[in-house]
């Protein structure tokens, strides 16, 4: 089926997560991507998507709006706007924005599907349970 090449924000695959809606705006279920998938997120003050990896897809996370404390493994950065944070497969990552005002963010993953599960939270388990209070001390 020939799916669409221009995508609106209304027409995206919208998800509910965590509070918040997550629009994908290229997605296979939306258009003929097969290697691609972006997704843009907006992350309320104080908002956070906790630690993380996806087994199977590579990860960019661009900031559009805004600033966010960005975790790759255990290395921590403040990325503004224009900013990016790229992660390969398996790779322990998290965002959380820390300040009065939302972030919007891009997550552009690659490839388009995956056979497994599409993310694994960690965020329960240590030493990402713990990895942000042990880094301020």
């Amino acid at each position: 089926m020939n799916k669409p090449s221009f995508i609106t924000q209304n027409e995206a695959l919208q998800e509910d997560f965590k509070g918040r809606t997550n629009y994908w705006m290229c997605h296979p279920e939306v258009t003929n991507a097969r290697d691609l998938q972006i997704c843009r997120a907006v992350l309320p003050a104080g908002e956070a998507h906790d630690f993380h990896h996806h087994p199977e897809l590579e990860e960019a996370i661009y900031v559009l709006e805004g600033e966010v404390e960005q975790w790759v493994g255990s290395e921590r950065r403040l990325l503004k706007v224009g900013e990016v944070a790229h992660m390969l497969p398996g790779v322990v990552h998290a965002t959380f924005n820390i300040s009065n005002h939302d972030a919007v963010i891009l997550a552009i993953l690659s490839p388009g599907t995956q056979i497994g599960p599409f993310m694994v939270d960690v965020s329960h388990e240590e030493p990402w349970a713990s990895v942000r209070s042990s880094h301020e001390q």
